[in-house]
């Protein structure tokens, strides 16, 4: 007698309830199906490419200790098969999130982030409110559940990922801070633990969807599998099936350049590589550990980074990508690879049951090519302790301040003794095909005395190292010269007669966040 299974399904909380889903495309995003399925059009379409914020929703998953964790995230470029296990808040939700919800209906009748932004004229056309609401909403709950209350540059950099193009940020900044003065109203996060609790499976999600295509009806297969020895496996078994981490890459490559991207192979539900920990005189940092949570443990470390940090990409891109998509992207003007690279990092590289390591430095070959093997994949991330004894410097060249594509980042670490130059890293990407270090320029200033004649050396040698190119972020001439001038900040920094302080050199005042 055949056994007949039910399709493979992806369940998640949502509107109060666990919500099941079959038979959608499993590169269906989520802003898709909730403005086309549930006709839930409070969240909104703008750039379609996790820039604008204007689809801002929020994700809850419960993290290693069974606590619920909530994060932002832009929905347009988040696929639906994703979605498996974890709870998804929208605007609409807002009303309904309290643990009472006459005493809610009593305090207001809007929730108290929807009410603020009322009472400061945080709105105007709207268009672009519900996503800077969920992303306060986010914001209310963390430091409501923290017993904090953020100030208001804390506010401004939790809403970096939010555009507003007529109503301006200061009255939507004001409201941030109003919305803590009104009367209290919180999501029953035990109801929410309990259901996602409900949702644990032990098994690896295997689900599959028709895609048609010009040459007729195929099945495309989205993968989650559930540990680090599943997905090695996979990975093996499907070479040609494609990662998928954050989507914060894949995600415009369906929305913006309509590829097919087949079979999807998902990292996000593999526990063991989303730790963050020190192993044997390493940071190790799991390939699907968050941009977030990775970042946050290097400036942990070295708070001379927190400037590159605050300004990579936005929270809701931080969120959801992960520092392995980041590496393994390859980009040459991804902004993690020069700071790592500057830190003596290594790729840990795992194929089946094997498992090598390398420098990062030696990772890329030539534009967008890197040293994976067939079936082969980046595991973790691991940076040495001893790294984060030097001076380490991170810089952020881009035209945008926020949530733009960096015209030059460079990552630089220097050890000084008795005035000389012991050691040196000096990283760059956007100058190259591939981030590298400049090697004439580091070789122009080992073993130098740690003068200004030492960095004219290291610039004059710089021009052996790189040949930029010209494109709409910046010409050659410009980048090459900013990469110079890179060299003469780090000596101002780092100079034995009067450096300059941090706060003379950083936008950002000290966060209260980043020592937490």
């Amino acid at each position: 007698m055949t056994e007949h299974r039910p399709a493979p399904a992806i369940r998640f909380y949502h509107g109060g309830a666990v919500v099941t889903v079959r038979d959608e495309p499993i590169t269906r995003t989520v802003l898709d199906w909730l403005r086309e399925r549930q006709r839930a059009t409070g969240t909104k379409e703008g750039c379609n490419e996790g820039d604008c914020g204007a689809c801002t929703v929020v994700l809850g998953e419960l993290d290693a200790q069974g606590q619920l964790q909530l994060a932002s995230v832009n929905a347009c470029i988040q696929f639906l098969p994703t979605l498996d296990g974890k709870a998804l808040f929208t605007v609409e939700d807002l009303q309904d999130l309290t643990h009472d919800a006459q005493a809610a209906a009593d305090a207001a009748e809007l929730h108290p982030v929807q009410q603020a932004m009322v009472e400061c004229h945080g709105s105007q056309c709207g268009f672009c409110t519900p996503g800077f609401v969920m992303s306060m909403w986010s914001s209310y709950e963390a430091h409501q559940q923290a017993g904090t209350r953020p100030s208001r540059q804390q506010l401004a950099d939790e809403l970096s990922g939010n555009l507003c193009r007529c109503t301006g940020y200061r009255p939507i900044l004001d409201a941030g801070q109003r919305m803590f003065d009104l009367p209290s109203v919180r999501l029953d996060r035990a109801a929410v633990v309990q259901a996602l609790q409900t949702l644990q499976a032990p098994a690896a999600l295997d689900y599959t969807a028709a895609t048609v295509t010009p040459q007729g009806e195929r099945l495309d297969h989205f993968h989650a599998p559930r540990s680090a020895d599943e997905l090695a496996a996979l990975r093996l078994a499907k070479p040609q099936a494609r990662l998928l981490a954050g989507s914060t890459d894949v995600g415009l490559w369906v929305n913006k350049q309509f590829r097919d991207v087949g079979d999807l192979i998902y990292t996000g539900q593999v526990a063991d590589l989303q730790r963050v920990e020190e192993r044997e005189g390493e940071l190790w940092i799991g390939a699907a550990a968050s941009l977030e949570d990775a970042w946050r443990a290097l400036v942990r470390r070295a708070p001379q980074l927190t400037d590159v940090w605050l300004r990579f990409a936005s929270p809701p891109i931080r969120h959801a990508g992960t520092l392995g998509g980041n590496v393994a992207n390859g980009s040459p003007i991804g902004d993690s690879p020069p700071i790592l690279m500057a830190l003596d990092a290594q790729v840990e590289l795992r194929r089946g049951p094997a498992v090598r390591r390398m420098p990062l430095a030696d990772f890329y070959l030539d534009y967008m090519k890197n040293a994976l093997q067939e079936g082969e994949f980046v595991q973790a991330v691991a940076v040495p302790l001893a790294a984060f004894a030097r001076q380490v410097r991170g810089y952020k060249i881009s035209k945008r301040f926020d949530c733009d594509i960096s015209a030059l980042c460079a990552g630089m670490a220097i050890e000084l003794a008795g005035g000389a130059v012991q050691s040196i890293r000096l990283a760059y990407g956007g100058m190259a095909g591939i981030v590298k270090r400049a090697a004439h320029a580091e070789a122009a200033m080992l073993g130098q005395p740690w003068t200004q004649a030492t960095v004219r050396a290291a610039q004059q040698a710089m021009k052996q190292d790189f040949a930029p190119l010209t494109d709409m972020r910046a010409s050659d001439g410009y980048r090459l010269q900013v990469a110079q001038n890179l060299i003469e900040r780090l000596w101002l920094e780092t100079r034995a007669e009067a450096p300059l302080a941090p706060g003379d050199t950083s936008v950002f005042s000290v966060m209260p966040h980043v020592a937490a």
